[in-house]
């Protein structure tokens, strides 16, 4: 089988059950498509596998950073198939390609992309395409469920916040960002930009936050604790729309920011129809796969 991806052409035999994962998004999609893989790169945080997916992978040998993957612990493994990213890999390739077929996915953040490609590769489609079909349903239901709640004040516009031991964040693209695009959020007109964000360091930037609600996330520590409660008691803070209106979310940094996978979309969705009060609920045909 011959499998096209964002760094050319990989010619797969069988279907690989030897599958290593060298970033977040396919170590979540792997899991998601009934695979644990032989090896997998260590998480951001909640390591070595974030929680939402640490039961799923008891044995899996670990292989360094996201960054640096450790090159000779995975030829040992002797995998059927690397899962790799472009922006993360792109100078490691060819070795890969060395050790075994390896597809590699352009965007990170795409993770439906991430899912069909995966699927093919691994010989899952019928399950790959039964996922995204149930990511759809449940989008769609989401979509009719907020914009008849909302009434006129529907498509919301929402900033993606973080704070940080020393600096806070606004997202203008990523994980969190390409889910709510695509769920009809409205992005506020000053975060309309390319690239990830920008860097915050001082409080009069406060203002560049403001948005008719905001979702947040931070890292549980004592310094970006801190941090947050600086710039939450500051009155530029207390005078943003979403604040008064009283529309700021706290939100999981996993399952928003770094799961990257249709599991973590999946959890996030969650999230969305509870902070709305909205029936998390779709027929069983829908759902099941």
């Amino acid at each position: 089988m011959t499998i096209k991806h964002a760094l050319g052409v990989s010619r797969i035999s069988g279907s690989p059950d030897r599958v290593v994962s060298l970033y977040q998004g396919a170590t979540d999609t792997a899991v998601a498509l009934g695979i644990e893989p032989v090896g997998a790169v260590e998480s951001w945080t909640e390591k070595p596998f974030y929680r939402y997916l640490r039961s799923a992978l008891p044995d899996v040998r670990m292989l360094g950073l996201e960054t640096q993957p450790d090159l000779e612990g995975i030829a040992w493994l002797n995998p059927d198939l690397i899962v790799a990213a472009s922006n993360r890999h792109l100078a490691i390739y060819p070795l890969l390609q060395q050790i075994a077929p390896t597809v590699v996915i352009n965007d990170v953040y795409d993770f439906k992309t991430l899912l069909t490609l995966m699927a093919k590769a691994t010989g899952k489609e019928q399950l790959g395409q039964c996922l995204l079909r149930h990511w759809q349903a449940r989008a769609g239901d989401f979509h009719s469920r907020i914009r008849g709640k909302l009434g006129e004040a529907w498509p919301q516009e929402v900033a993606i916040l973080s704070f940080r031991a020393d600096h806070a964040r606004i997202y203008y693209g990523g994980f969190a960002r390409s889910v709510l695009d695509e769920l009809g959020f409205s992005t506020p007109s000053a975060h309309r930009r390319e690239g990830w964000g920008i860097k915050l360091t001082s409080q009069e930037s406060i203002p560049a936050m403001d948005a008719e609600a905001i979702f947040l996330f931070m890292q549980d520590d004592p310094a970006v604790r801190r941090t947050f409660n600086r710039w939450t008691d500051h009155p530029l803070w207390q005078n943003l729309e979403a604040v008064r209106a009283g529309e700021v979310y706290p939100v999981n940094p996993v399952t928003w920011n770094m799961g990257a996978g249709i599991l973590a979309a999946n959890l996030m969705l969650d999230d969305l129809y509870k902070h709305y009060g909205l029936a998390n609920t779709l027929p069983e045909a829908e759902v099941a796969c």
